[in-house]
């Protein structure tokens, strides 16, 4: 908890009081390795921050394919897109979720029901501004997403990669990277040889 507590003390200013109520609020909740965290078809009626751990959310396309959407992790290198572990669009329109998401590693999660953060947003602006800020923060990610999917081939999503979690490559399944990054295997292989990752 403790480390939520610093982490939005450092976004948003909260006193004594606040700090109290955020520990009432948040439930703590441990997955273990391989575990799933959330499926596909369920509502997302919470937010989920990783306090430790290292998780990634997916999807099974219709033969069955399944393929990375996002890597989430909490390390010195973490920002907001890498700590909040939901689908934003179930969440904000309360529709079945499209993705799944499971522990890659155990994973300690803090966790806050949408009423409760509505009820946040609906007394204190700074919770509102947060959230707004959260907001714009996962519509950059999705763009960012799909715009290096559509004009960047793998050579440049995988340099993109290489300069901003370079750490992954030791600490997540390769198959998992080489998914997330649109390519296969194999592929992921030969452009770590060529850069001198492995």
């Amino acid at each position: 908890m403790n480390i939520l507590l610093e982490f939005l003390n450092k976004n948003i200013a909260l006193d004594g009081d606040e700090l109290e109520l955020l520990s009432k609020i948040f439930r703590q909740k441990h997955f273990s390795r391989g575990e799933t965290i959330h499926h596909a078809e369920h509502i997302h009626d919470s937010i989920y921050f990783l306090e430790s751990g290292i998780a990634r959310g997916y999807y099974i396309d219709e033969n069955g394919k399944d393929t990375t959407w996002y890597i989430y992790f909490n390390d010195e290198n973490s920002h907001l897109t890498n700590l909040v572990v939901f689908d934003y669009d179930s969440y904000l329109c309360q529709t079945p979720s499209k993705l799944h998401f499971e522990a890659i590693t155990d994973c300690t999660f803090q966790i806050m029901k949408k009423e409760e953060t509505d009820y946040l947003c609906a007394h204190d602006l700074k919770w509102s501004e947060f959230m707004r800020r959260s907001s714009d923060l996962a519509y950059s990610l999705v763009h960012q997403k799909f715009f290096s999917q559509l004009v960047m081939n793998a050579e440049a999503r995988f340099a993109q990669f290489l300069e901003t979690t370079p750490y992954l490559l030791d600490k997540v399944p390769q198959y998992h990277i080489a998914s997330y990054l649109g390519i296969t295997p194999q592929h992921l292989s030969r452009l770590k040889k060529m850069n001198k990752c492995e």
